[in-house]
Parts: C-alpha cells; sequence; structure tokens
C-alpha cells in the first residue's frame, strides 16, 4: 500500500515524500529487536567460525574485505552456496553471517561467505565486479575446495540478495536464492541509503535486477517474510512478475510471520523453509 506524501514535502517515487521512502526501507527501524537481532548472529558465528574445519579469510582479490570463509560439509564433491551478506552495500561484514552454515552444512552443503568492499569506499559497480571476482576464484578452485562446480547456488539477504540475483545471469551460476532482496534501485537512490551508495541514474538503469532480465539467467526462488516492510514484499511481488512474463524461471515465497531479521533463521536450520528451497535448487 502507499503512503501519501504530506502537502508540503515533495514526491519522490510512488506517492512518497523523502521521509516516508526513508521509513520505508528502514528494516532496523520496522523491527524494533533488531540490535538484538544482530548481536545473536554475532555470537552465533563466532561458535561458527571456531568450530574445526572453518577455512577463513581466503582471499579472492587484493583489497581489505575481498576474502571468503568456506564451510565444508565434510562430504566430498558437496554442492556450493556462495552467501553474500546485507547491509544495503554499507554496512556488516562476512564474520557475522558465518551462521548461515549450519543448516546448508547439515544436508550436505557447502557454504561459502563472502566479504567485500562497502560504500562509500566502493561504488555499487565495483562491488558487482568483486562478486564476480569471488565466483572466479570459487569456480577455479573447486578442486581444492572439493566441491562440485556443476552444482553452485549463489544467495544472499536484502543488498546481497540484490547481488544474487545479478549474479544468476553467469553460466557456472545454477540457481539463486535471493532473500528479502532488492530489484530495482530507483527508490533506493531517492532514500537515505543513497546518501553513502550515491547511485546515479545509469546505476540504477543498468544494476537493477528488475531492469536488467536475462534469458539465459539461473533459477531463480525470491523470498520475503510475510511481516515484512510493504516496499520489502512488493520488491520481490514486482521482480517476480516481470521475470515470469519475460519468461524466466523465477518462484516468489512468501513465510508467513517473520521479519526482515528472522528470516535467516530459516536458513539457519537443517529443516528451515530457506534450507529446503537451497536444497530444491541444487536438485539431484
Amino acid at each position: 500500500m502507499q503512503v501519501a506524501a504530506s502537502d508540503k514535502a515533495p514526491v519522490v517515487f510512488r506517492g512518497m515524500d523523502r521521509a516516508t521512502l526513508d521509513a520505508a526501507y528502514n528494516n532496523s527501524a520496522a523491527v524494533v529487536d533488531s540490535p538484538q537481532w544482530l548481536a545473536q548472529w554475532r555470537e552465533r558465528s563466532a561458535v561458527r567460525r571456531a568450530a574445526p574445519g572453518a577455512r577463513l579469510d581466503i582471499a579472492y582479490a587484493d583489497k581489505e574485505r575481498t576474502s571468503l570463509d568456506y564451510f565444508s560439509s565434510g562430504v566430498a564433491g558437496a554442492p556450493l552456496f556462495v552467501f553474500l551478506h546485507g547491509g544495503y552495500w554499507q554496512r556488516n561484514a562476512k564474520e557475522m553471517f558465518s551462521f548461515v552454515a549450519d543448516g546448508p552444512n547439515a544436508r550436505g552443503i557447502d557454504v561459502a561467505v563472502v566479504g567485500y568492499t562497502l560504500a562509500p569506499a566502493a561504488r555499487l559497480a565495483e562491488i558487482v565486479v568483486e562478486i564476480d571476482q569471488a565466483l572466479d576464484v570459487l569456480g577455479a578452485d573447486a578442486d581444492r575446495f572439493a566441491f562440485d562446480r556443476t552444482r553452485l547456488v549463489v544467495g544472499g539477504w536484502s543488498a546481497g540478495g540484490h547481488l544474487a540475483s545479478l549474479a544468476s545471469a553467469r553460466s557456472s551460476v545454477s540457481g539463486a536464492l535471493c532473500i528479502s532482496g532488492i530489484f530495482d534501485l530507483e527508490p533506493i537512490a531517492h532514500c537515505y541509503i543513497n546518501d553513502l551508495l550515491q547511485l546515479d541514474r545509469r546505476e540504477v538503469e543498468s544494476l537493477s535486477p528488475l531492469r536488467r532480465l536475462h534469458a539465459g539467467a539461473a533459477p531463480q526462488c525470491l523470498t520475503v517474510g510475510g511481516d515484512e516492510l510493504p516496499e520489502l514484499q512488493r520488491q520481490s511481488a514486482d521482480y517476480a512478475e516481470l521475470a515470469h512474463r519475460f519468461g524466466l524461471s523465477v518462484r516468489l515465497r512468501t513465510l508467513p510471520g517473520h521479519h526482515h531479521f528472522s528470516m535467516l533463521d530459516e536458513l539457519a536450520s537443517a529443516d528451515g523453509a530457506l534450507t529446503a528451497e537451497l536444497v530444491g535448487l541444487i536438485g539431484d
């Protein structure tokens, strides 16, 4: 549902003024206990990173944040799930998302959690290139990591869902799991997120999955929480509808009762709904 802007403030997007649009994308403010969720993730991830077999801080490029953590399922020739963290391309780090490996690992799926340079130190186009570099390195070193390069699914949460959707166009990617993702950057360019991101019109057009549909893209599963902000739900619904019209294999699943942060519990659990979707994308 669109929220009307006030009479005095100028409309910037879909009938919303700047303050209203800011609120429409502020997940931290919408979930009042979001700091507790982040603290819990850090604690769970610290345990996962300290466990035997974790391979941490593997460089894929020469910048400070361009490294990845690899969590093996212990199964030779396992499929690989590459997870891209969220934070609106300007916050968070891979170290707080190690816990998401628990669910896939329990199902015999290796997990790589990728770090990347944050805005404003990098423009969004540069971040996209870094994700490509990480996927290139993983593919080239599949034998060293002992995963099956023909079964590589990329996924991500929030901004990571945006990056995963773009990566679905790569021939090396067999599927994408986009959790609470951003698919149209137009509203992002008009709200507080762009204060650091500094998107311009060219980047909105070239880096929005909604505006960059690829006929050969891998199947995508879009998931969003039923209690998420309406704009987040609209982003996934609009992209799924357009992708279907374009002939892409894109499925949308809404998880009732979940907000932006609780969604990842369904990936960190072996029997979680998102883990099941991941298994489905991998196939036999």
